[in-house]
């Protein structure tokens, strides 16, 4: 990661370089920084891309906060981009801001990611579309949860609070989030099938990932929400 301050330098040399915005197509319409193109972080995948043909390319990566351009700063590295940069978010930025304002539908509303703390390492995972979630939502947050093994395939404890539940057969797989019984909360890092409600999903993350960061036996979990455009 570089500094803002950094990122403006090289911006300001012609060395070909690129600017890439990691936020959807919307958020880039409606300010992004002069002279970017938009590449949406979930669109990056494990292949060279067409907007991005030279592996020896300064690329300077950003989105909205920060989280989104660190995710797609290491899969570019990945697929074999040798100059990936990545500097932060445009909220850190004060330098000139393009503004689409010819279509108000550009304009979104900002959306929740449940953000997920456990022995200093920290997840992010994608809410559901339910109102389990949206409930969720509406509580009193940050919380923590003490959570213990179960099965060998989770980590679960009880909520400080009651959801309503939307029960559906689901086979687990690791990085789901589940509410069960209305008022416990539980982090898959293996399979089970069962009838619950999912909660949220953490995005491209193992087993082992998981269980580094929850260890064996008992861990405080802490809960949070962030917000992005």
């Amino acid at each position: 990661m570089i500094t803002v301050e950094e990122a403006k330098k090289m911006m300001s040399r012609d060395d070909g370089h690129v600017i890439v915005d990691v936020r959807s197509y919307n958020e880039y319409e409606s300010g992004h920084i002069p002279g970017a193109i938009c590449i949406p972080n979930e669109t990056i995948e494990n292949k060279e891309l067409n907007e991005l043909p030279d592996l020896e390319q300064i690329i300077l990566v950003y989105c909205r906060s920060g989280r989104r351009s660190k995710e797609a700063a290491l899969k570019l590295w990945n697929i074999g981009y040798k100059n990936v940069y990545e500097f932060g978010g445009i909220l850190d930025w004060d330098g000139e801001i393009i503004m689409d304002i010819s279509n108000g539908k550009n304009r979104v509303e900002p959306k929740a990611v449940l953000l997920i703390e456990a022995n200093g390492k920290r997840f992010y995972a994608t809410l559901e579309n339910n109102s389990s979630a949206e409930a969720l939502k509406n509580q009193s947050v940050p919380f923590t949860v003490k959570m213990h093994d179960y099965g060998n395939f989770e980590k679960v404890g009880k909520l400080p609070f009651e959801l309503p539940a939307n029960d559906e057969q689901i086979t687990t797989k690791p990085g789901d989030v589940i509410l069960y019984q209305g008022d416990q909360i539980t982090i898959y890092y293996g399979e089970n099938t069962w009838s619950f409600t999912k909660l949220a999903t953490i995005n491209n993350v193992t087993k082992e990932e998981l269980l580094s960061a929850l260890g064996e036996g008992d861990v405080t979990v802490e809960f949070s929400l962030e917000w992005e455009e």
